[in-house]
């Protein structure tokens, strides 16, 4: 069991119990199964397994997070774009990369069209979950304690990443 499905576990009760809409709690349904939304690449569980990792499966499909200052793409200062792990779409460009002192890969601004977001009340709060536009990953979430120009920190998952540098 996963971390966040156990904290969840009890969220679910109340919500089963009647308690969860009297106190406002509501279970995140993930990414991966919005069905309000749909994405241009789909793949079945099965599949998106046999392509990802076990670590990256859980984030880019299970929303899990990885642990904080665990990513090597912290430390990734060169000229590039940041893709997603789960369909390669271009999704950050390394010119919107700055250190928020997180322990996540942060950016200011995505590239236009490549991050979709919807509400996310798990964890007793309310945020803004972000995530793939043309495969529904899960990114991270967005925060507005970013720099300007935008005021926004897209706090992301390296896991749910790929780098590729720019061509000298």
């Amino acid at each position: 069991m996963r971390r966040r499905q156990f904290l969840l576990g009890g969220v679910g009760v109340l919500a089963l119990a009647g308690g969860g809409a009297a106190l406002g709690l509501a279970r995140s349904t993930g990414s991966a199964g919005a069905a309000e939304e749909s994405f241009e690449v789909t793949r079945t569980d099965a599949e998106w397994k046999a392509r990802l990792s076990p670590e990256r499966y859980a984030v880019l499909r299970q929303e899990d997070t990885e642990r904080a200052f665990s990513s090597p793409l912290n430390e990734e200062h060169r000229t590039g774009t940041f893709s997603c792990a789960g369909c390669e779409l271009p999704l950050y460009s390394s010119a919107a990369k700055f250190d928020s002192g997180t322990g996540w890969p942060s950016f200011w601004e995505s590239l236009p069209g490549a991050v979709g977001t919807k509400t996310d009340n798990s964890f007793f709060m309310t945020r803004v979950e972000c995530h793939c536009s043309r495969c529904g990953g899960h990114l991270g979430h967005v925060f507005d304690d970013g720099p300007p120009p935008t005021g926004k920190r897209h706090c992301i998952n390296g896991l749910a990443l790929n780098f590729a540098a720019a061509q000298a």
